[in-house]
């Protein structure tokens, strides 16, 4: 595989904010994707401060090949305390939009459904006017699960497809495109900000990619975010390739083309990157 090209190499931010951050976050047991998934953003995101929750645990019972999320069939019990811990971690760090997303938990009877549920009520009772996004599994494809959390009515949202229809077999084995395609219709339907995220190079084909797009439009998704995966450790998905700063554009002028309300597509974009900015625009 070629070099990692110089424009994707990214300066890691002030040590002061990211240890602040990190120990406010230990002090909490609290995990963030932005650590266990081994974002680039990390840095620059830590540094505003600003930081996307990880509910439910460290510990995912899916196998995904690009995550490098710890991955098993016991994960921790359910934290009782973890959403009053964010909701007081919110504030603290004074957020004004706060992302909550979570490991897939296929042991759970509704996948981890009510813990976003109380995390959502916890974040808003202790910070009035703070905007929440969710960037949610697909429960299974439980839809009573889903009702739970479209009933709280959070500003945003999310659902990632990942990656196109093709791969995956390879890069999500244990879900469905379909299914996760119609978590997004239905989010829609309810009348919710409706956001999705996929990466590129991973072995994709450019009309697959507009193919995506075009079936993201017909469904009213409101938001789509475009970025290269990088692999994270040597036991994910290796990248095929690195996509052009040209391609990305292209994509962008498409998706935009088409109807979908904001597109972010780039390198570093990443589906809860600069999330308050895509929300507020």
């Amino acid at each position: 595989m070629a070099r990692l090209p110089i424009y994707l190499k990214k300066p890691l931010g002030r040590p002061s904010e990211l240890h602040r951050v990190k120990s406010l976050l230990r002090q909490r047991g609290l995990h963030t994707v932005c650590e266990e998934a081994r974002c680039p953003n990390i840095g620059e995101c830590f540094a505003r401060p600003t930081a996307t929750f990880m509910i439910l645990g460290g510990v995912c019972t899916r196998r995904c090949g690009f995550c490098s999320v710890e991955k098993g069939t016991a994960p921790q019990a359910v934290d009782s305390n973890e959403p009053e811990n964010i909701a007081i971690t919110v504030k603290e760090l004074a957020l004004r939009h706060v992302v909550i997303t979570s490991v897939t938990r296929d042991d759970l009877p509704d996948g981890g459904a009510q813990q976003f549920v109380r995390t959502i009520r916890a974040i808003r009772r202790h910070n009035p006017g703070v905007t929440v996004e969710v960037l949610t599994p697909d429960f299974g494809g439980n839809v009573d699960a889903l009702d739970m959390v479209f009933s709280e009515r959070p500003d945003v949202f999310n659902h990632n497809l990942e990656t196109v229809r093709r791969l995956y077999p390879v890069v999500r084995p244990e879900a469905d495109y379909e299914r996760s395609l119609g978590v997004l219709q239905e989010a829609r339907r309810q009348g919710l900000f409706t956001k999705s995220g996929i990466m590129v190079g991973l072995g994709e084909e450019v009309e697959e990619v507009r193919g995506l797009i075009r079936e993201v439009s017909a469904i009213g998704c409101t938001a789509l975010t475009i970025g290269q995966y990088l692999r994270p450790t040597r036991k994910n998905l290796e990248v095929r390739e690195f996509v052009s700063q040209e391609t990305f554009k292209e994509y962008e002028e498409y998706g935009m083309a088409r109807g979908i309300s904001f597109v972010y597509s780039g390198p570093f974009a990443r589906s809860s990157y600069n999330a308050e900015e895509v929300y507020r625009s």
